[in-house]
Parts: C-alpha cells; sequence; structure tokens
C-alpha cells in the first residue's frame, strides 16, 4: 500500500468516526502537531479528538502527493454542530513508515473551524 493510501484509509476512517480503525494506523509513538491539539503518542492523539467526532462528517479531497516516507494533503474537513455546518481547509504533511502514520502536522483557520462549533 502506498504512504498515499495509507493516510487516506486514515482519513476515511477517522471522519467517519472509526476510531479504532484509525488507531489501528497510528503508530504508538504518533507525534502530532495542530492548532488546537498537541500529542506526543496515539493515545494523547486520540484522547485530545475525542471530542471532534460526533461533529466531523467526511472530507473532500483536493490534493495528495507522497515523497518518500512522507505524504502532504489538501483537503477540506466537513462538520456539522447545532451552530452551523460547513468545511474548513487543512493541508496536513504526515511521515508514514511500515504502513503507519508516525507524525502529522496539520494547519488550518481556527477561526472558521470555531465559528462552526457550539457555544457555551
Amino acid at each position: 500500500m502506498s504512504i498515499a493510501t495509507t493516510f487516506e484509509n486514515y482519513l476515511d476512517r477517522f471522519t467517519s468516526g472509526d476510531v479504532d480503525g484509525a488507531a489501528e494506523l497510528l503508530d504508538d509513538n504518533f507525534q502530532f502537531q495542530g492548532p488546537m491539539v498537541q500529542a506526543n503518542n496515539k493515545a494523547e492523539f486520540l484522547a485530545g479528538t475525542g471530542a471532534l467526532l460526533p461533529v466531523t462528517r467526511g472530507y473532500e479531497m483536493h490534493r495528495i502527493w507522497a515523497d518518500g516516507d512522507e505524504v502532504c494533503a489538501f483537503y477540506d474537513f466537513k462538520i456539522e454542530t447545532p451552530a452551523g455546518a460547513g468545511s474548513v481547509p487543512m493541508a496536513e504533511w504526515s511521515v508514514v513508515r511500515d504502513g503507519k502514520l508516525v507524525s502529522s502536522r496539520l494547519i488550518f483557520d481556527t477561526a472558521a473551524f470555531t465559528a462552526m462549533m457550539p457555544t457555551g
């Protein structure tokens, strides 16, 4: 399986709410850097993103490319909450080794994301 396919399989699982399936594609020492969550291992990442899963409604991939063990993707992350529905453009740069993501760096507009989250 290519590293791009591994990343897309992970994203498919994560955005469909299949936490266990997504976790299977993360290395135990998975490192994550994002504007709202930072994690030093798989368990921290899953704990930090758990509240997001009920509002996630998939994604639309715009571009994905790979170079060696690195993959970069640009996609719209779809969200639906009582405060609104829409998508947030995201760019993610990941490293995949032995069929598992070992690190990811995620960049997105936090204001656009926060605007769709319920308050209070």
